[in-house]
C-alpha cells in the first residue's frame, strides 16, 4: 500500500467532529490518541516502515506547526480572559466611583440641608454655655 493511501485512510479515521464529541464527553487526549493507535495499529506500522528520513523531517515540521497553533490558541484564550478581567475591573472601578459619588452626594446634601441648622444649634449651644458661665460668675 502506498503512503498516500495509508495517510488518506488514517485521515478518515481521525474525524475531527468525532474527536470533539469525545472531548465534550470527557475523554482525555491520551485516551483518544491511544484508542486511535489501537484501532489503526496495522496501518501505522506499515506507514512507519515506508517513511524515509525526509518524511520524518516533514512530520517534525508538522508537529512544530501544531505546537505553534496550540500556543496561538492558548494565547488568544488568555488574551480573551485578560480582556474580560480588564472589563470586569473597569466595571468594578465604575461601581466604586459611583458609590463614592453617591456618598459625596449624600455628604453634600447633608451639608446643604443640615449645615445651617447645625451652625445655628452650635451657636445657640455656645451662647447658652457663655451665658451660664456669666450667670455663675
Amino acid at each position: 500500500m502506498s503512503i498516500n493511501k495509508i495517510l488518506n485512510s488514517l485521515e478518515k479515521s481521525w474525524e475531527r467532529d468525532v474527536i470533539l464529541l469525545n472531548i465534550k464527553k470527557g475523554f482525555g487526549t491520551n485516551e483518544i490518541v491511544n484508542e486511535f493507535l489501537v484501532k489503526n495499529e496495522r496501518q501505522i506500522k506499515e506507514l512507519n516502515s515506508l517513511l524515509k528520513p525526509e518524511d520524518i523531517d516533514v512530520l517534525n515540521q508538522v508537529e512544530q506547526l501544531s505546537t505553534c497553533e496550540s500556543k496561538l490558541i492558548n494565547e488568544i484564550k488568555n488574551l480573551n480572559f485578560l480582556e474580560n478581567n480588564e472589563k470586569d475591573k473597569i466595571i468594578n472601578n465604575e461601581k466604586i466611583f459611583r458609590s463614592n459619588r453617591v456618598s459625596i452626594n449624600m455628604i453634600r446634601s447633608f451639608m446643604i440641608n443640615w449645615s445651617n441648622r447645625v451652625v445655628v444649634i452650635a451657636l445657640i449651644t455656645i451662647s447658652a454655655i457663655a451665658l451660664s458661665k456669666q450667670a455663675w460668675a
